[in-house]
């Protein structure tokens, strides 16, 4: 005998805990089921760890290059275990206090892999639950691929559980995950090597300031190789043997998996509820977040195809997703205005249009480009490596893209999104009197 819900959400993450939250408030009976720990990638396994991890090495890199100026004498002795045992500090309570909140809300709180079974049917653990509507917000997972040795790659998640960081660590893949963590391992001394399997890694970005990444990450000891697809991975006796389609090989004592994480979809079997998918995209959805096969489905966040994979978008899709639940029917955003950043060091951000899509959207424009480097923000830390690329729109002068790499500019490239969404000119940018010496100060010299 199945249990009836009014509604079933899939995942606790940034695009379900919420929905299920604000419905439960609402009135309604709620279940949710989720599969592995509770919170969602971000806050246990992703964004939020992985940036205390990125701090420390940019610690780590400053004091380097002060070194190098003679300001500090000795090199800093980092402790990777206890670095590890802060990140837990951030990670541990996130999960049970997340799954305390949603019982003590009065919801019902199932854990394992759900799977349909039939319209609006789901099965978890032998039990068979219905809802009047379903949402799913089962994140992604790491892409399972046809590589010989697949078994032997670790993940981001092994990554950042790890008790000694190795000598000689390989990325499989160059997209953010390989990036962000070999610029960790390689300020705690590790001998990095990044292989991608084309010419052109991270190309959501502008290719100018990721060619400007990559000469930042030879100078720490990332060697970055193009046209490398792994093809097979070994077990020696002391680590690891990577191949690469070339016949190419590479030696570590680690290899960890960066080849892309798709939507964690392939199992719920959709079709069984008549839903449309895509299996790198995700749910199909419509502009209201609802499947387009199936009117009583909705989905967000990694799982959806909708917006880029970030979580402060997926937060926003799952207010959305329950506004339209309970009636008020808002339209998603159009993500121009999302910014994304790297969080390497130095670290890249980005907002608006790419050149190419500029010009693919009849947008007449010039291009800013400034090399930071021999700026006072620059200077007083030893960067060597910092620019910024700016577009603007001929007639009317509006900042229609930002491409930055540098110090702080996971901030500033906020500065360009809130510009970008408001249509503001560069005059209008410049008319506010910003703290100095920042990096908002700068800015106003950028276009």
């Amino acid at each position: 005998m199945a249990k009836h819900y009014d509604l079933i959400v899939l995942g606790t993450g940034s695009a379900g805990y919420q929905v299920a939250i604000k419905t439960k408030e609402a009135g309604w009976n709620v279940a949710v089921i989720n599969d592995g720990l509770f919170g969602g990638t971000c806050a246990v396994r992703g964004c939020i760890p992985k940036k205390v991890l990125a701090g420390t090495a940019e610690v780590i890199d400053i004091n380097r290059r002060l070194n190098g100026l003679s300001i500090f004498k000795n090199k800093p002795d980092a402790d990777w275990q206890e670095l590890i045992k802060f990140k837990h500090t951030f990670t541990d309570p996130v999960p049970s206090e997340t799954e305390k909140a949603l019982k003590e809300a009065g919801i019902d709180v199932y854990t394992g892999s759900p799977r349909f079974t039939g319209n609006l049917q789901i099965e978890v653990n032998g039990e068979q639950l219905e809802g009047k509507k379903i949402h799913i917000a089962v994140g992604a997972k790491p892409a399972k691929l046809p590589i010989e040795g697949f078994e032997h790659l670790i993940t981001s998640d092994d990554f950042l559980e790890l008790d000694n960081l190795p000598k000689r660590v390989i990325f499989a893949g160059g997209g953010y995950v390989s990036f962000e963590f070999a610029h960790i391992a390689a300020r705690f001394n590790s001998g990095v090597t990044i292989l991608h399997g084309d010419d052109h890694p991270l190309p959501m970005f502008d290719w100018d300031i990721i060619q400007t990444l990559i000469a930042a990450s030879k100078i720490v000891g990332i060697n970055v190789e193009f046209n490398a697809k792994v093809q097979k991975i070994e077990k020696l006796d002391n680590g690891y043997r990577v191949t690469t389609a070339d016949g190419t090989t590479y030696d570590a004592d680690l290899v960890v998996h960066g080849l892309g994480r798709p939507p964690a979809i392939d199992e719920l079997n959709l079709e069984a509820t008549n839903v449309e998918y895509d299996k790198r995209k995700g749910v199909l959805v419509d502009d209201y977040f609802r499947s387009v096969s199936n009117p009583d489905v909705y989905a967000a966040g990694d799982a959806a195809s909708a917006g880029p994979p970030l979580s402060p978008v997926a937060r926003v899709q799952g207010g959305i997703v329950a506004d339209n639940l309970l009636g008020k029917e808002h339209r998603q955003p159009s993500y121009l205005s999302t910014p994304s950043v790297i969080f390497t060091t130095p670290t890249v951000s980005k907002v608006g249009y790419l050149e190419q899509e500029a010009k693919d959207n009849g947008i007449d424009f010039e291009v800013v480009n400034t090399d930071l480097t021999g700026w006072f923000d620059s200077k007083r830390l030893g960067l060597k490596y910092a620019k910024s690329k700016v577009l603007v729109e001929k007639d009317t002068n509006k900042i229609v893209g930002a491409h930055l790499i540098g110090n702080h500019v996971e901030d500033l490239i906020s500065i360009f999104s809130l510009a970008i969404e408001h249509g503001l000119t560069t005059e209008q940018l410049k008319t506010p009197i910003f703290a100095f010496p920042t990096t908002s100060d700068d800015m106003r010299y950028m276009f």
